[in-house]
């Protein structure tokens, strides 16, 4: 985001001391005026003309953003056009003759976006021609019918940019949820989408191609020089976008080679690596390393865990809606069973305690509250790591409990690791890379260890060979020889 001008900076302050606004609102007001300049700047708005303001509050309301945020950006907006209208904003450039008596002018915003553009922007979209002079008119070759002068004056720029996308990305979220995938997939594949969007100016969805794809990802490669896993997701991502909310094919993207992504070799702690970081760690943030290293747990479906999953009759734990939508059941590690129990009954006086307050209970999955009514608030559906407080429901109006959230148990460990001063960069995961390794290194078969980590093909659970000692005699000999 670039930042405002000085000239204007200093102008703006002193206007909202004028105009009596408090000191406790100017940041703010400041804020949404960045805001506004790189909005004109992103979507070829003329930060001069008043026309752009109804696309910024659309903007923001596509944001999500309140009603008395919109209104602050509309005061904002607004203070800033009486600015304009005024004229009296200091030009640090030389004044033209043309210019008051006062020497002041308004400020060259033409000049500094297209200026301050190329500088942030170096790359050249095909789409766009380079400007020419405004004394200068448009030759034949490039003021055709498939071209336009952009609203800011910076060039000309292909016709069809500048459209809405809300239709677009309402279209990609059915598509999320009438194929079950999780949110994450929802959040990571609108924020390629939205990046690809920035990138076409905003190019109406229908005139899209298989070069714009190629651009992108050509721009995410050589500019932003991604990784191969990133360049990966982009182009999962946009594949699926124009496979299910386009209805078309990318066809042959020539020039574009999709990275291969190389080996990974996963983290892996030690016993001791890994009893030294449980030290570090308080209730329940223990008892959640505790089941993601003895059952090797992915950390959402540890926080996902509900009381019924437990079965300490059997020793064993069910993981229900796993990676893939997959369920599987893992044995309990006998070493924590009598403080997964005393975990138990704290949980049965929360309970009681939430009854009380007449809470409406926890948050289930899907159309699961419709069939059983009562079923958010028994028992066996609580979560088995609550968070510490209720969550109020707007739409309800109502208190429900939602489990331990994930940024938390992730901080918890960071610190824990950090503290334990580990010379290894350890997450949440390197714990259930733990689990596989030091299985696979006490000769546990790979099928088994693939079953319980829950991977579909066992391609994936062999890269936790490269994490332990090799114990094979490389030495070539003959078997007559032994």
């Amino acid at each position: 985001m670039l930042p405002i001008p000085s000239a204007l900076q200093e102008q703006f302050g002193e206007y909202l001391r004028n105009k009596a606004i408090p000191n406790s609102l100017q940041g703010a007001y400041k804020k949404w005026l960045r805001y506004y300049l790189d909005f004109c700047r992103k979507y070829n708005f003329s930060p001069t003309h008043k026309e752009s303001l109804p696309h910024f509050i659309r903007k923001l309301q596509e944001k999500k953003q309140t009603k008395v945020q919109q209104d602050q950006a509309v005061m904002t907006v607004t203070l800033y056009y009486e600015i304009l209208e005024s004229k009296v904003l200091p030009n640090k450039e030389p004044a033209p003759q043309t210019a008051s008596p006062q020497g002041y002018s308004p400020f060259n915003y033409e000049k500094y976006f297209s200026i301050r553009e190329a500088a942030a922007r170096p790359i050249q979209y095909k789409k766009v021609i380079p400007p020419l002079s405004r004394d200068s008119a448009p030759s034949t070759s490039v003021h055709s019918s498939s071209h336009t002068v952009s609203p800011s004056g910076k060039g000309y720029v292909e016709q069809g940019t500048g459209a809405s996308w809300k239709a677009e990305y309402s279209r990609l979220e059915d598509e999320i949820h009438v194929r079950h995938y999780s949110s994450k997939t929802l959040k990571t594949y609108k924020g390629w989408v939205r990046k690809f969007q920035t990138f076409t100016l905003s190019k109406t969805p229908g005139l899209l191609s298989s070069n714009d794809v190629k651009e992108f990802l050509t721009f995410l490669v050589v500019k932003r020089k991604v990784s191969s896993a990133t360049q990966n997701q982009a182009f999962n991502a946009l594949l699926f976008f124009y496979r299910h909310v386009l209805h078309k094919e990318f066809g042959e993207i020539d020039g574009v080679v999709r990275a291969k992504q190389k080996p990974y070799i996963p983290v892996v702690l030690s016993r001791e690596e890994i009893e030294t970081v449980l030290k570090f760690l308080e209730p329940p943030y223990d008892l959640v390393v505790k089941l993601l290293y003895g059952c090797g747990l992915r950390l959402f479906e540890c926080l996902g865990l509900r009381v019924h999953c437990m079965n300490f009759d059997a020793g064993i734990l069910t993981v229900h809606d796993g990676k893939g939508q997959k369920d599987r059941t893992v044995p309990l590690p006998e070493t924590i069973l009598p403080e997964l129990r005393e975990h138990l009954e704290s949980l049965k006086d929360l309970h009681q305690r939430d009854l009380k307050r007449k809470y409406a209970g926890v948050f289930l999955v899907n159309a699961l509250e419709q069939k059983y009514k009562n079923a958010a608030k028994e028992f066996i559906w609580q979560w088995f790591f609550p968070a510490k407080q209720l969550t109020y429901e707007n739409k309800a109006g109502e208190y429900r409990r939602y489990h331990l959230h994930g940024t938390h148990v992730q901080k918890a460990i960071k610190e824990a690791v950090s503290k334990s001063r580990i010379c290894k960069r350890a997450s949440c995961h390197t714990f259930r890379h733990s689990f596989a390794s030091h299985l696979l290194q006490a000769n546990y078969d790979i099928r088994t260890i693939q079953e319980l980590l829950g991977h579909s093909d066992v391609r994936t659970t062999m890269i936790y060979k490269h994490t332990i000692k090799s114990l094979t005699i490389k030495e070539a000999r003959s078997p007559l020889d032994f």
